[in-house]
């Protein structure tokens, strides 16, 4: 980029912005076709062992890394994983903290949540979809010297940068599930984590297996999660 398309502001430099801009009806025809591609995405459990190309994951977990950040600090580790050693031994962790959740730590009423979900403590799915991408929160960064950098408002950057890695997996054509077995400190564990980084989620992606039926969910209706004041 030229030098004369960057301006200096308080001693910083700031590049032109030439967002994409649509003559209205396209605008509109574009939302609605967004929204209906989007509201076709589903939470799979039941995953094909087809091959994924790395190179398409790659280019999706890049497009989750241009979510906005506080101060753009970009508090998030993407980590991919299919090597079938490390799945298997994920599993094994995610079902024994699982079960212990589904045995002892649930509510009653958070089990009677769940039963239309059709979930239990048994996981295949880690093993068997073709890829894992397990979502780490920078709680701060490491500066060369050892110390430590403030990272801000970590959880919200980092949710949302997991929503755009979801719409771009489903934009793929690909299926996914977001998992939160509870405890998650076994993925730092398995995964040789460094100590500022904390486990957020744990993402099986892959194919969805032929046949899947999911829960026949409903979502709420705009009016229940939007007030307009015009």
């Amino acid at each position: 980029m030229s030098s004369k398309n960057i301006r200096l502001i308080d001693g910083f430099e700031h590049i032109p912005y030439n967002p994409e801009v649509f003559p209205e009806a396209e605008m509109v025809l574009r939302a609605k076709a967004f929204y209906l591609q989007a509201n076709k995405r589903r939470s799979v459990r039941s995953f094909s062992d087809k091959p994924v190309k790395k190179e398409v994951l790659i280019d999706i977990i890049k497009t989750a890394g241009t979510a906005p950040s506080g101060a753009n600090k970009q508090p998030w580790t993407f980590c991919l994983v299919s090597n079938t050693e490390i799945k298997k031994q994920i599993r094994k962790a995610a079902e024994k903290e699982e079960y212990e959740s589904y045995h002892n730590r649930m509510s009653d009423s958070w089990l009677d949540d769940l039963k239309p979900m059709g979930t239990d403590w048994h996981k295949p799915f880690i093993e068997r979809a073709p890829w894992l991408i397990v979502v780490f929160r920078k709680i701060y960064d490491l500066e060369n010297d050892g110390s430590k950098a403030n990272n801000y408002y970590v959880t919200e950057s980092v949710g949302l940068a997991c929503g755009m890695l979801l719409l771009a997996l489903h934009n793929a054509g690909l299926s996914a599930l977001t998992h939160t077995p509870s405890p998650m400190n076994f993925l730092s564990t398995i995964l040789n984590r460094p100590d500022n980084e904390k486990p957020f989620l744990l993402i099986p992606v892959g194919y969805a297996d032929e046949g899947t039926f999911v829960p026949n969910i409903q979502r709420k209706d705009f009016g229940e999660i939007c007030q307009i004041y015009d």
